[in-house]
């Protein structure tokens, strides 16, 4: 692979079928192709192992997820699980967290959430990434209340929400026209020593402006020019 897209072609991918490539060196391929964001490679070389009867492991599994994730295809990113399942590799963090995320820029919401689920059912911790990627993914489905719910099982967690983890459950708020619970994030993020950023000023003016708020929305935008 290249470091550019239009650079990666078959014959990269041909050459992983060499009997010298072995799992490392074709992991450091896959690694390429997702920096260069061809996860239809990831995908050739990981069918390319199989068939030279290589074993990928959960570290295959996870780039190849990225790639796929990063190319929003969720319908390959959840495929993915579903292998590793049948070949009796366990997915970590990542792995999980790469499909969560793939489902949200999906727009499946319902199946981010299960894969979420599934992690605990599993014994592998969410990190605040795996719960970040499931706050959108309800943000975007316009499910405010299951935003609010995920970002209280993050403190549950004894897991520090960041802006991110914030903002997503704004955004989700002011999309459910909840102006009140879109401020009284605004206000926790504050007390949580964060800097909100633009997203998170944004989606509360944005609020304001959904519940006829108009002095509160200009009181942030006053807030916003100070910080």
């Amino acid at each position: 692979c290249s470091s550019t897209p239009q650079m990666i072609s078959s014959p990269m991918v041909n050459s992983c079928h060499q009997a010298h490539m072995d799992v490392r060196s074709r992991t450091i391929a896959i690694g390429t192709c997702v920096k260069a964001k061809q996860w239809q490679h990831t995908l050739k070389i990981l069918e390319v192992m199989k068939n030279d009867d290589l074993r990928p492991d959960v570290i295959v599994y996870s780039a190849v997820g990225s790639a796929c994730e990063k190319g929003e295809q969720w319908q390959q990113a959840f495929g993915l699980l579903q292998g590793m399942r049948k070949n009796d590799v366990l997915p970590n963090v990542v792995s999980f967290s790469a499909v969560i995320s793939a489902c949200e820029k999906g727009g499946q919401w319902q199946l981010a959430l299960g894969i979420l689920e599934r992690m605990r059912k599993l014994d592998v911790p969410p990190n605040v990434i795996s719960y970040n990627a499931a706050i959108s993914a309800c943000e975007k489905g316009g499910r405010w209340q299951h935003a609010l719910g995920i970002l209280e099982q993050v403190r549950s967690d004894d897991l520090l929400p960041n802006v991110i983890s914030y903002s997503a459950a704004m955004s989700a708020c002011e999309k459910g026209g909840q102006w009140q619970q879109a401020l009284s994030l605004l206000e926790v993020v504050r007390s949580d020593d964060l800097l909100p950023n633009a997203i998170s000023y944004n989606a509360a003016i944005s609020a304001c402006e959904k519940g006829d708020q108009w002095q509160r929305a200009l009181g942030i935008l006053r807030r916003m020019w100070n910080d």
